[in-house]
């Protein structure tokens, strides 16, 4: 899967009508919310949007007849097999009818234009576990596993027999990792993993 690197905006004007998107790299539903707070135009008509964060989803037609909106939104954003992800498609109408077919063509295509103008990366699954290591295995630990890429230290917890690491790596890795804990302390620290 993937997600957008950075914020896009994207318009066009169909039959008069101008639609606006913007589409945003999302965490959760929390996000989402934000970014509707923020990309919603007051002034327009219709604020339509979808978004997707894992098997969570959410869509609206804001007023647009029933699955003329949201659901091509919500199409375009798995079309391009993205994942949080929102896309928020703004219309200020522009006196011409477009019908059913119209608004579904104007807000999927102006939905899947703005994620392929966007940059993507690519979403690698994560982990977090927790080490406990003696003061005198901490540096060459350290050391190991600075040089696994992809591994970030993101806690050190210090205390009288040693420290706590708290490391994320990514997830087809954690055998890899609990190994080479193993290995470079001779047995005596694991790396622990809540599942």
């Amino acid at each position: 899967m993937y997600s957008l690197e950075r914020p896009i905006v994207f318009e066009q004007i169909v039959k008069k009508s101008r639609f606006l998107a913007a589409a945003l790299p999302i965490a959760d539903e929390a996000d989402a919310k934000d970014a509707l707070a923020t990309y919603a135009h007051a002034d327009a008509n219709h604020n339509c949007f979808a978004w997707r964060s894992g098997q969570t989803y959410r869509f609206s037609d804001d007023g647009e007849p029933s699955g003329t909106a949201g659901k091509p939104i919500l199409q375009a954003i798995d079309g391009q097999s993205l994942d949080k992800v929102i896309v928020i498609v703004t219309r200020w109408f522009g006196g011409v009818l477009l019908g059913t077919g119209g608004l579904i063509r104007a807000y999927g295509g102006t939905a899947a234009a703005c994620l392929r103008a966007g940059e993507t990366i690519e979403i690698v699954p994560t982990l977090e576990g927790t080490i406990e290591a003696a003061y005198s295995d901490l540096a060459i630990l350290k050391a190991r596993l600075a040089a696994v890429p992809g591994l970030s230290i993101l806690k050190e917890t210090f205390h009288g027999g040693g420290a706590e690491l708290t490391a994320r790596f990514p997830e087809w890795k954690s055998e890899d990792v609990e190994r080479l804990v193993a290995d470079t302390t001779s047995g005596r620290s694991t790396l622990f993993v809540p599942r």
